[in-house]
């Protein structure tokens, strides 16, 4: 199935610079324009992921939009003999109508609506001191894609080897990228979920708690009817009224009955003393 034509506007469309020296990270940038009237998404990738820092690496592009990427080279060892094989490809894709999607997915679920431009990576580094001056062969590193072939060897079969070769690193790195991204949405899953279950427990807390307080406010209240209702069901007993004779003299005046009877032994024994004493006078009157 053919792919369907360039989606995104690159500057620079073919290759990315980088001024050495490489002692220190070096960047170099990258501007992606959107010329349709749809929204399109992009993703960055490339062959050294490690020796790349790129940001933003994937996104989001309105119609008429433009954005600035930035692709910086971590510090490394230059080596002008050694042949520079790092590339970049832009991966663009109309976004679709019908349904959301999560920007992974995307690539994995249209694959037949990918575009992909590819760039490669030119070094280089001006001489000083440090560093030998370049030999001939180093001209390789920042010759074009269609510089002459040596002797003896087919430029359409070349193209085709280096072709695949690249488009092998490409897919390693990008299994390489998926299983990273993979990795990161799998810890931040994990953490959301841990997340969710301490706010379950604590509603789960609550829930308890207020079932509790909804319990104790039930059983008052049935307490208190019930101690109402046993308050109406009580008949009400007649006290009795102890009477009091107004005309009796006052507890406190009251005589006291051991001193009583004192009293009434000593009458009785005066009495008779003078009964026996009238008798004896009416006795001696009687004789005379």
């Amino acid at each position: 199935m053919a792919k369907p034509a360039q989606l995104l506007n690159i500057e620079p469309a073919n290759e990315l610079k980088f001024l050495g020296p490489f002692r220190t990270a070096v960047a170099s940038y990258m501007r992606l324009t959107n010329p349709t009237d749809h929204d399109i998404f992009f993703k960055i990738k490339t062959t050294a992921p490690k020796k790349y820092c790129v940001r933003p690496n994937c996104g989001l592009l309105e119609p008429h939009e433009s954005q600035e990427i930035a692709i910086v080279l971590q510090p490394f060892i230059f080596d002008s003999n050694e042949k520079n094989k790092h590339k970049f490809m832009v991966q663009s894709m109309v976004k679709p109508d019908d349904e959301e999607i999560n920007l992974e997915d995307l690539w994995k679920k249209y694959p037949e609506k990918l575009m992909d431009s590819k760039l490669r990576c030119v070094f280089e580094c001006p001489l000083d001191s440090n560093q030998p001056a370049p030999v001939a062969e180093s001209a390789t590193v920042a010759a074009p894609p269609n510089s002459k072939q040596s002797a003896g060897t087919d430029p359409a079969a070349s193209n085709d080897a280096g072709a695949q070769f690249a488009n092998a690193q490409f897919n390693a790195m990008s299994n390489e990228d998926e299983q990273k991204s993979e990795a990161s949405l799998l810890k931040e899953v994990k953490k959301l979920r841990d997340n969710e279950s301490v706010l379950r427990q604590e509603n789960l807390q609550l829930r308890e708690q207020i079932i509790q307080l909804h319990m104790q406010v039930d059983g008052r209240a049935k307490e208190q009817s019930s101690a109402a209702t046993a308050a109406k069901s009580v008949p009400v007993q007649s006290v009795p009224v102890h009477y009091q004779n107004p005309y009796s003299p006052p507890p406190q005046l009251a005589r006291n009955p051991p001193l009583e009877l004192m009293y009434t032994v000593i009458a009785a024994v005066v009495m008779g003393i003078i009964g026996i004493l009238i008798g004896k006078v009416m006795y001696s009157e009687g004789n005379k």
